[in-house]
């Protein structure tokens, strides 16, 4: 392969990997043959300075032109190890790691409505390709769990189907970390959750966003997406077993009362159990065209009722775990009978979030927002319960846990 400047980038060559982050670069995949004058305009006004080149697989530079380039040289395997242990992510706050956790889910919404629109085409859904999104979001997660997730969450109702694979994939990695996973196995958890509907591309979007319920011969269709989807990576040829398994087996149930395949608990791997439960969670937390969203607390609340027979009991525990008993945007009642918002966890401390005081009930009337770390030694103040979301007609519960 050759390492070139962008300015030597010509059509026809096959560009192998982008010198920098996935976030640099215009576009989702980074292994292609360069068709078009306006995908060459792209890479020359983005941020990219450098980039490899496969000169088996397209285009390559002259004799004179490779002999001019600078020598690469080969990596010190030592200073590779100790940089890349500096270069670990550190954890940060909700309100540092919000802007970029924004950037993130804007590129990876747009880059998986490009995979599903591929796939609509006929096209191979390359499972490679997302690996840098998949390190990208695995990141943000690191810096600062909460802030990703959250905002996933967020999505419009039209935007479901895409922003839906993104947050299954976050809320994946937070899991396998919780549950002690090996970093690449980690890595191969949040590409499951993000590869894990891909079958939804080729069900009619008709049925996908029909704002009433869905009939019983519409549901079947629907049904058909995990078999399609693991269709899908097995053309690809390139996706690993774990999530070809994740895709195919994502709705089954413990209890063997789920779909395609009716399987009992010790037939479903390790992955499809987390996919489920992942899945279920931020479905039920977004707004779709037939429901408006349940509060994050109360969805944990549900879950735990349904896990018996549906969740893996260990997988949901520690789902719990990483998302908080609280998770960000839950709406809480105070000891002191206010009413505070979730803004960010406690590490270690699943019962003493910190939480946004905004509301007196005693008063009946809003409140100066006062932040209040329950974890701290400081604050003599704890939850007493959760609070039904539909009970009041607060309209910004969303933007007070949003604390750049």
């Amino acid at each position: 392969m050759q390492k070139i400047p962008k300015q030597m980038l010509q059509k026809g060559m096959f560009i192998e990997e982008f010198c920098g982050s996935w976030m640099e670069h215009p576009f989702w995949r980074s292994r292609f043959v360069l068709a078009s004058d306006d995908d060459l305009a792209r890479i020359l006004q983005s941020s990219i300075t450098e980039l490899w080149i496969d000169p088996t697989k397209g285009l390559g530079l002259s004799d004179a032109e490779a002999r001019a380039l600078p020598a690469v040289e080969e990596p010190n395997l030592e200073q590779l190890a100790a940089s890349e242990a500096k270069a670990k992510p550190q954890r940060v706050s909700m309100g540092e790691e919000l802007a970029r956790a924004r950037k993130i889910c804007d590129r990876a919404r747009s880059a998986v409505e490009q995979m599903f629109s591929e796939a609509r085409m006929g096209k191979a859904v390359d499972a490679e390709h997302c690996k840098a999104m998949v390190e990208e979001i695995s990141t943000s997660v690191s810096r600062n769990p909460g802030a990703l997730i959250s905002l996933a969450r967020l999505k419009t109702a039209d935007e479901y189907t895409y922003m839906h694979s993104v947050a299954v994939c976050a809320l994946m990695i937070a899991l396998a970390r919780e549950l002690a996973l090996p970093e690449d196995q980690v890595k191969e958890a949040g590409l499951a959750g993000l590869l894990h509907d891909m079958g939804k591309a080729l069900i009619p979007m008709s049925i996908l966003n029909k704002a009433g319920k869905l009939t019983d011969a519409e549901f079947d269709i629907v049904k058909q997406h995990p078999k399609k989807g693991y269709e899908l990576l097995v053309e690809a040829g390139n996706a690993s077993q774990e999530v070809m398994d994740a895709c195919l087996h994502h709705h089954e149930k413990t209890d063997g009362s789920g779909y395609p395949h009716k399987l009992l608990d010790a037939d479903i791997s390790l992955i499809a159990k987390m996919t489920a439960v992942c899945d279920v969670y931020d479905a039920i937390t977004s707004n779709r065209p037939y429901k408006k969203g349940w509060d994050p607390a109360e969805s944990i609340k549900k879950m735990a009722e349904w896990s018996k027979g549906h969740f893996d009991e260990a997988v949901f525990q520690g789902f719990v775990k990483s998302l908080g008993i609280y998770p960000v945007g839950s709406l809480v009642r105070l000891q002191s009978n206010r009413l505070g918002i979730v803004v960010e966890q406690s590490p270690g401390a699943l019962l003493k979030p910190k939480v946004k005081v905004f509301f007196s009930v005693a008063n009946n009337t809003r409140i100066a927002p006062v932040l209040l770390d329950l974890a701290s030694s400081k604050v003599d103040e704890k939850i007493v319960s959760r609070e039904p979301t539909d009970k009041w007609a607060f309209k910004d519960l969303d933007e007070l846990w949003q604390v750049e």
